[in-house]
């Protein structure tokens, strides 16, 4: 069975970005390109939704980030009801079917792992589910209190963990590692 991996970046107050934020609440080093980077070198199958579809696949379009070339290349499947295919980001197909059918399917075909980055509407709906197998938060020094916006596992039921590993990145981020139990 195929592992589904959550990555989502995250303040230490548990929001997915602020009003004012920079690309990676401004916390970018070279450790953590490094470890993006090495993420993306992995066999993968990128899950995300439409908002996700459309930010990443914008910025992919404008070139000039290299940790984008590699995503380029990845097979992605992008689940929505409101876009109409043929999508134009290479290597993209689109879902309409509910994420409760399509998602255990791939799950069960061979192939590489499934790997969700953003998509929080998504993941909240993976989580509900129970089809994630594996959490990993990257955790940014931030507080963002008043200009957060879009808190990451809200409304989610109870789910218990297993902390598999730690790392900091940058001397600042905690990458935390967790199996979904």
């Amino acid at each position: 069975m195929r592992q589904l991996t959550v990555d989502l970046f995250i303040t230490v107050d548990g929001w997915a970005r602020g009003t004012n934020s920079a690309a990676y609440f401004g916390y970018d080093g070279p450790e953590l390109q490094a470890w993006i980077d090495e993420q993306s070198a992995d066999p993968q199958v990128m899950l995300m939704g439409s908002n996700t579809y459309r930010a990443l696949a914008e910025i992919v379009a404008a070139g000039g980030d290299p940790s984008f070339e590699r995503m380029d290349k990845l097979p992605k499947v992008v689940f929505s009801k409101s876009l109409d295919g043929p999508l134009a980001w290479s290597n993209t197909t689109l879902v309409s079917e509910d994420v409760a059918t399509a998602i255990p399917t791939m799950k069960n075909q061979p192939g590489d792992p499934l790997r969700v980055i953003g998509s929080l509407s998504l993941v909240r709906s993976l989580f509900r589910l129970g089809l994630v197998d594996r959490l990993r938060l990257m955790v940014f020094p931030q507080i963002l209190g008043e200009t957060g916006v879009e808190r990451i596992l809200q409304d989610l039921p109870d789910i218990d963990l297993r902390l598999v590993s730690t790392q900091v990145l940058d001397d600042r981020l905690v990458l935390l590692d967790y199996h979904v139990e």
